[in-house]
């Protein structure tokens, strides 16, 4: 319940309660990736920060490569459920495989923020693993997409290409390089900015988020109640899996629930982007609207609980 009732998530309840109403509350779309920018920035440097502390251990390499294999493997059994029981075709159930596979960035954010004020914090190299996580996913999905046809060779190499180069990825990665570089004393003099604010700037975005993801929701025709409905299972099963395999491997309980939480997380940036690119016979609003005005509201309010809930009792 302390969770359910914590600022970040009672923003983002606002922002969906706002939409609802057909308020005209808006936060500009300059200040809302200003924050994004801010959001990836803090976490990435907290988490080199953290690693310049303990060094590359054994715990941050088997967590990476398990997270690496969950990406690869995930987007299958969501592509078989959209298949056979969404009734979709190859190219669009490929691509909301892929989106299912890969992470959201944001959802990541949310969940360490909310898992470090519940006494759960997550470990520093998670960052890492959450940029290892992107790509594997994405790929998958093309092949499955295109595995009948043969065509997704050189589509397959450009998305590998765009997958290193995503902004996102970048940044993540880049800052997460720069706080493995300066440390603890390098961070000190920034902290005030990077750490103190971290909760407010957060609790803006997911009010943002709220009324970016219910307008969504409202103004999509294409989602039917079975879609629906997979949004939500597909974030339970892969939120689950990733639980268990953290505690499998060993993770603490912070770091196994932000595993689950990184496995049930669906992408909309880097995924939709990718997608657009290797697969533009694809329905993008499709896995767009599933991902943003389903599965990330849905995992805001529901799937980070009980995914921290399931670390908590497994480890």
């Amino acid at each position: 319940m302390d969770i359910l009732l914590s600022p970040a998530i009672l923003s983002f309840v606002l922002g969906m309660l706002a939409a609802a109403v057909r308020s005209n509350l808006e936060i500009p779309e300059v200040l809302s990736k200003g924050m994004a920018i801010y959001l990836m920035t803090a976490i990435g440097l907290k988490g080199g920060v953290e690693v310049s502390t303990s060094g590359v251990t054994t715990e941050l390499v088997v967590a990476g490569l398990t997270g690496i294999c969950l990406s690869f493997l995930l987007p299958i059994p969501a592509f078989w459920a959209m298949r056979r029981l969404a009734k979709l075709d190859t190219v669009n159930a490929g691509a909301i495989a892929a989106h299912y596979g890969s992470v959201s960035v944001v959802t990541f954010v949310t969940g360490a923020a909310i898992l470090e004020a519940s006494g759960m914090p997550v470990a520093g190299y998670m960052v890492a693993v959450l940029a290892m996580m992107e790509a594997p996913a994405i790929i998958t999905g093309i092949w499955l997409a295109r595995r009948s046809d043969g065509s997704g060779a050189q589509s397959l190499g450009h998305q590998v290409s765009h997958a290193v180069r995503d902004g996102a990825v970048v940044l993540l990665l880049g800052s997460f390089a720069v706080g493995l570089i300066v440390g603890t004393s390098g961070f000190e003099p920034i902290q005030p900015v990077f750490k103190h604010a971290f909760a407010g700037v957060l609790c803006l975005f997911l009010l943002d988020m709220g009324l970016v993801a219910a307008r969504h929701l409202m103004g999509t025709r294409s989602v039917t109640p079975t879609i629906a409905a997979m949004a939500v299972v597909l974030a339970v099963i892969n939120g689950t899996v990733g639980v268990v395999a953290g505690s499998v491997i060993g993770l603490d309980a912070g770091s196994a629930a932000a595993l689950g939480i990184l496995a049930g997380s669906a992408s909309y940036i880097a995924a939709p982007a990718a997608i657009r690119l290797a697969l533009p016979e694809a329905d993008i609003g499709l896995p767009l609207a599933m991902a943003l005005a389903i599965t990330f509201p849905f995992n805001v309010l529901v799937g980070i609980p009980i995914f921290t809930t399931l670390a908590r009792l497994l480890t």
